[in-house]
């Protein structure tokens, strides 16, 4: 059985995998071309910069609010080409779709295990 050990070295992973994701976000405009477009520019580097944060954040110093911040944003970045009106710019639309979601997917798995931690070994 995993020990609490483990399921923070786990835990851990989940902010790297967010880092990532919000360091692709905030580079997206320029690697796909939309930087010229202010609102998906904007929202990829807002976006980006809020959800990197937060996993620097919690993985110098883990608080569970930094995993609701991250995701609100994850969630946020998903329906974003729909509220600002890019959703016909599919390069961008599957960009905020895809990285929101892992984004979202993996702040809600650390908030679960938060919630349920593994059992002590025996």
């Amino acid at each position: 059985m995993p020990s609490e050990t483990s399921w923070r070295g786990f835990r851990s992973a989940q902010d790297w995998i967010n880092l990532i994701c919000g360091a692709l976000l905030f580079i997206s405009p320029w690697v796909m071309g939309f930087s010229g477009v202010t609102a998906p520019a904007w929202a990829a580097w807002v976006g980006g910069i809020v959800i990197a944060v937060m996993a620097i954040a919690a993985l110098v110093q883990f608080a569970e609010w930094e995993e609701w911040v991250a995701l609100v944003v994850g969630v946020l970045m998903i329906v974003a080409p729909w509220v600002l009106g890019f959703a016909a710019m599919t390069y961008a639309l599957w960009a905020f779709v895809a990285l929101g979601l892992i984004v979202a997917l993996a702040s809600v798995s650390e908030i679960w295990m938060i919630h349920n931690p593994a059992p002590a070994a025996r």
